[in-house]
Parts: structure tokens; C-alpha cells; sequence
């Protein structure tokens, strides 16, 4: 079956002697798409494992960072044209980089929708975790089917869940995130191609690798002594 390529990127808190620092993980891989379902089965899917996965780490500038993701790119030797999905939390700079690295392929831009989640959870903090819940719930399925600008005029016509100066703060930061990030959430688009349209995989990648290590109790680290044994925790997790 044909295999589709899925980058994501997302960083990570660690203790370092120079302070607590972001050590940002990047995976690139291939995998086979899951089976088609509707909005309310979002949530409920199974994904093969990867055929072939590559990843890096590093603490340093974004433009540095950017670069590690055109290696990446060359290693797996990706034709020009190839269809790519990109997802992220929504950070300017990850698109910036992004659309620097990726040249000439056939890029998807995807929020990853737990993201998306957290904005939703804000905003309904003051209904109490059953009421939030249900309205979060409500609101993902909505943003599946119309589409990341029709759910954003949505919102706005409809209003925050509950009339408070803290509800109205989330609720503005809410749409704010939702209008930086308008065409990346077409997120029933790629639920009938099978895609994902959350972070899953680079989440699980940087729990087993780098967090499990980098992490440990009263670890304080050097930055170079925490980057090369991140590469080494990289390199056991693409299989090398």
C-alpha cells in the first residue's frame, strides 16, 4: 500500500547547569494511512508503525534547527513533489522553518488538534469538568467538519460558553490561536485519507527517548553533554 511522509517537531524542558532549557525533537517517517472514519471517531483510530522513522534533537536556534530538518529530508533521498504532512503546535517559527526546509514538496500544514484542545479547555474552565468536556467535545467535532475558517466565524458568532472577564480572555486567546493557524486545521480533510491530525507520534517519541533519560531525577546537565546523549537516544529510536 502506498506510504505517506509525516514530520512533526516538539520540544522539551530540561535541567541544564545554564538553566532549564528546550531540547526540540524532530522525527520524519513513513507509515501507511489509517482506515477513513467520521468526525465522532476522531479519537478512536489505529495507525501501523512506522516503516522508517528518523530523528534528531538539538538545543539551539531555530535557524539551526530548521537545517537539521533539510538533512533529514536528503537522508530519506524525498522526490521533489511528494505529498508531506507538517504537524505542529502552531508556533510561527516551526512554519517559518518549514516552509524554508521543505522546498518543493507537496506540504500539508496540520495543528496537532490536542493543541487546539488545551484553547478549547481554557475557554470552558469555568463550566466544571463534566460541562467543559462536553463542550470541548462538541466543539472538535464542529471545527472537523466545517473547517478551519467557517468554525472560526463559528465561534464567533456563538460566543464563549460562560459570560466572565476570564472566559472572555480565553475565549480571545482561543480565537486568536484558531486565526494564526486558519489553514492548518483541516482536519476532516485528512480523517478520510487516513491521516493523523495529532501529535502522537513525536509525544510517544520524545516520552521514550529523550524524556526517559534527559529527565531523570536530580539531573542537571551540560547542554552539549545533553544534546549528544540525546542523538545517541535518536539514533536507537530510528532503528540505527
Amino acid at each position: 500500500p502506498n506510504q505517506v511522509v509525516e514530520f512533526a517537531t516538539d520540544g522539551l524542558k530540561i535541567n541544564t547547569v545554564d538553566g532549564w532549557r528546550e531540547i526540540r525533537q524532530s522525527v520524519i517517517s513513513k507509515r501507511t494511512p489509517a482506515l477513513p472514519v467520521p468526525a465522532e471517531k476522531w479519537d478512536d483510530r489505529r495507525f501501523e508503525p512506522p516503516t522508517v522513522r528518523l530523528a534528531v534533537c538539538a538545543i539551539a536556534h531555530c535557524d539551526l534547527i530548521g537545517a537539521s530538518w533539510e538533512r533529514l529530508v536528503k537522508v530519506l533521498g524525498l522526490p521533489k513533489g511528494m505529498e508531506m504532512s507538517v504537524l505542529a503546535d502552531g508556533a510561527k517559527w516551526i512554519w517559518d522553518q518549514a516552509a524554508r526546509r521543505f522546498i518543493g514538496q507537496n506540504v500539508q500544514w496540520v495543528v496537532d488538534v490536542y493543541h487546539v484542545m488545551l484553547y478549547l479547555f481554557a475557554t470552558a474552565a469555568a463550566l466544571g469538568a463534566k460541562a467543559a468536556e462536553q463542550w470541548v467535545g462538541k466543539r472538535i467535532i464542529e471545527l472537523i467538519e466545517m473547517g478551519g475558517p467557517k468554525f472560526i466565524e463559528h465561534l464567533k458568532n456563538t460566543g464563549p460558553p460562560e459570560a466572565s472577564p476570564a472566559t472572555g480572555e480565553a475565549f480571545n486567546k482561543l480565537l486568536n490561536y484558531l486565526n494564526d493557524n486558519r489553514d492548518s486545521l483541516w482536519y476532516g480533510r485528512r480523517l478520510k485519507d487516513g491521516l493523523p491530525i495529532g501529535s502522537g507520534l513525536i509525544e510517544g517519541a520524545g516520552k521514550n527517548t529523550l524524556a526517559r533519560r534527559l529527565k531523570i531525577n536530580s539531573a542537571r546537565w551540560r547542554v552539549r553533554r545533553a544534546e549528544r546523549m540525546g542523538a545517541i537516544r535518536c539514533l536507537q529510536y530510528s532503528g540505527m
